[in-house]
């Protein structure tokens, strides 16, 4: 690597294991097809870093138009008795982007490093990234809004300072071999940004579908 941006293992938490969305769905890294930044017409080459940080950038504005003057009642609003909340939306899309980037640049999570799991104070461990919750978990993320947009913020933060030390080459490193053929840093980063835009216009579609409820 030519950055000196230290690549995690690929035990523990974000991992090899497959990641997780909605409750009791499976996410799953797509074989790369691409490992390698593309130039252009003029032969530069795409800085693949900065691509990446324009996608992940965009995904903050969505959930807080999403959250945006909701209260409790609010962000715990189901369109039926067991769809995800905007709560746990916001805050699922947070932990598997923290979780993930943590082990990919070898840090700490901001959930634990910054003290973000007391602050919210959820009943889960420290952790629970909401992969595989019940729905009866589910429901049981409840949190200021402030508090959401905050830790989301946070592990925006720290994703975009990582992103922005990265060099095109870094993006060719192993980062999980548990997968055929194994996961490079840029297939994992992909699968990072395609999950929390998921979750986004998931959060996007409830929201509009409390405003249309009356509630």
């Amino acid at each position: 690597m030519q950055s000196g941006v230290r690549l995690g293992s690929t035990s523990g938490t974000g991992s090899g294991a497959p990641r997780g969305g909605d409750a009791g769905s499976v996410d799953r890294d797509l074989p790369p097809s691409h490992r390698t930044a593309r130039c252009d017409e003029g032969g530069r080459r795409v800085d693949v870093g900065a691509l990446l940080a324009e996608e992940l950038g965009r995904i903050g504005p969505i959930l807080h138009r999403a959250v945006r003057g909701l209260d409790s009642r609010g962000l715990t609003f189901r369109p039926d008795g067991d769809a995800n909340t905007l709560a746990w939306l916001v805050w699922h899309a947070a932990r598997v982007q923290d979780a993930q980037i943590a082990d990919v640049a070898g840090i700490g999570q901001v959930w634990v490093v910054q003290g973000w799991a007391q602050r919210l104070g959820l009943p889960f461990t420290s952790s629970a990234t909401g992969y595989g919750q019940s729905s009866d978990e589910v429901a049981l993320v409840d949190a200021p809004t402030e508090l959401l947009l905050g830790y989301y913020d946070a592990v925006a933060e720290q994703t975009l300072d990582f992103l922005g030390r990265l060099h095109p080459a870094d993006l060719d490193e192993v980062v999980d071999e548990s997968w055929d053929p194994p996961v490079t840093l840029g297939v994992r980063l992909v699968s990072i940004v395609a999950d929390d835009l998921q979750h986004a216009g998931q959060a996007s579609y409830v929201r509009g579908l409390l405003d249309r409820s009356g509630r």
